[in-house]
Order: C-alpha cells, then structure tokens, then sequence
C-alpha cells in the first residue's frame, strides 16, 4: 500500500467520524422541534417529489417497515400523502403535503439559527475553511447517490 492509499484510507477515516458525530450532533440539536430528526430527514427526502417506500427505506438506511411506520406517522399528522406511482401502478409513492413542507420549512429555519449560533464560536479562517469543505462534501453525496 502506497502512502497516499494509507493517507486516503486516514482521511476516509477522520471523515467518517466526523460525519457520525455529526449525525449526533444534527439528532439532539432540536429537542423541543415538532419533528425528529429522523422525521425531517424523510419530508426533505421527498420534497422535491415523491418516493416509493422502498426508495425511503433505503436512502434513510432502514427496513421497510420501519420506513412504514414513520410513514403512517407522518400521514397521520397531515404532513404526507401516498398515492399511485405514476410509472407502476402496482406501487406507491409519498409525497409530502402542504403542512408536511411547512413544517419542514420551519424546522429548517430553528435549526438553522441553531447551528449559525454554533458557527459564531469559530474564527474567521475556519468559517472560510469550512465553507470551502462545503463544495466538496456536495461532491462526495453527489458521487454516492449516482
């Protein structure tokens, strides 16, 4: 292995646990929000249009019944709807309501001004570090989900 492999597979590393804590830190940030975490993740997934259960399931990383459950939840609260899967009318997708995109909307804005509050702690250069990072983390998810 050639020291940059080792360098990449350090970095991969560092990456990921980064991103864990992250996720973490994104989990607990919002504990009076009407919405879980795990719920807003859902609603912005379909935002921009409606997704088969399975496709839910799989892009939040769970079992269909649980997709299911968070599903019906969600349904219940006027945030989400199911209906035919235009391209197979065997299947359904969700998509997201009214409510559901102003309750995203809004969750999106406290925890927004949650984080802008954790950013005022760092100095200038690792604002400006960390919006560089931004471009290539964007990259990286892109290059994923192809």
């Amino acid at each position: 292995m050639s020291s940059s492999d080792t360098r990449l597979l350090d970095l991969a590393q560092e990456f990921r646990e980064s991103l864990r804590l992250g996720v973490y830190m994104f989990r607990r940030l919002d504990p009076e929000g009407d919405l879980t975490a795990a719920q807003l993740s859902l609603l912005s997934m379909i935002s921009d249009g409606g997704l088969r259960v399975g496709d839910v399931a799989k892009n939040l990383g769970i079992k269909v019944p649980s997709a299911t459950e968070q599903i019906i939840k969600l349904e219940r609260a006027g945030l989400v709807t199911r209906k035919q899967d235009p391209d197979d009318s065997r299947a359904v997708q969700v998509v997201i309501t009214k409510a559901g995109t102003a309750a995203v909307d809004f969750a999106n804005q406290r925890r927004n001004a949650m984080v802008a509050e954790l950013l005022q702690d760092l100095s200038k250069d690792e604002i400006e570090h960390l919006a560089a990072a931004l471009p290539v983390i964007a990259k990286l998810n892109s290059a994923f989900q192809s």
